[in-house]
């Protein structure tokens, strides 16, 4: 299922660029926008963002920015998609080592791992916090988990082969959400606050320990 997809179904109009690029140079302007919003985000905050500093930071005419997006929020709704795509990316490749006897293990290490995606690129709090400045881009960062939502709830069959299919996304989105709300808490100012990060690692070991008995005590 799409992201648009996903958008219809939860009755949200998706915040999303005016085009996307389709040739070379296009791109590079697109990725230079966006680029410069990550750091004008770290460094002055939502309130203070505007598409006219983002611009002027770019080198390029307002209106070059205004063929890709609309306003701010287009631009931070973007920003935290790419985010979702990189977390996407992360879970594929963490698929591959469920279901396993030690899966709790690969799983401490994934949440090594993202964390330490938190820790080394600020801009990620700094995206997810200013998406959940308004109703609409709250709206569309919901239908950017529900996606990465789906990813998990695939990745949890295995794991919990007597669980319904609808308990078992519904899990999934729990799951998302938490883990997101709490990187966001758990990574500060650059540095990754431990005792925070294990207690995520617990949480959600013991959530799936538990899904994975009930599966099993199911089947």
């Amino acid at each position: 299922m799409t992201v648009n997809t996903l958008a219809e179904d939860a009755g949200s109009e998706l915040l999303v660029p005016r085009k996307r690029p389709t040739q070379e140079r296009s791109q590079r302007k697109f990725d230079a926008l966006l680029n410069t919003s990550r750091e004008l985000l770290i460094e002055v905050g939502f309130e203070s963002f505007t598409c006219e500093e983002v611009a002027r930071r770019a080198e390029m005419p307002i209106g070059t920015l205004y063929q890709f997006f609309q306003n701010k929020y287009v631009i931070v709704c973007e920003l935290d998609r790419e985010d979702l795509v990189d977390v996407q990316t992360e879970l594929d490749a963490f698929r591959g080592a469920i279901p396993s006897l030690d899966w709790p293990r690969f799983l401490d290490k994934f949440v090594d791992h993202l964390a330490n995606l938190w820790t080394t690129d600020p801009s990620r709090r700094a995206v997810w916090l200013a998406v959940q400045s308004t109703p609409s881009t709250r709206a569309t960062a919901a239908v950017h988990e529900r996606e990465l939502a789906e990813q998990v709830a695939r990745m949890l069959a295995p794991l919990t082969p007597g669980t319904p299919r609808p308990r078992r996304k519904i899990m999934a989105e729990v799951l998302v959400h938490v883990v997101y709300s709490m990187l966001n808490f758990s990574i500060r100012d650059g540095q990754s606050h431990t005792e925070a990060v294990t207690e995520l690692k617990r949480l959600i070991a013991s959530y799936l320990i538990v899904a994975e008995k009930d599966g099993t005590e199911a089947v």
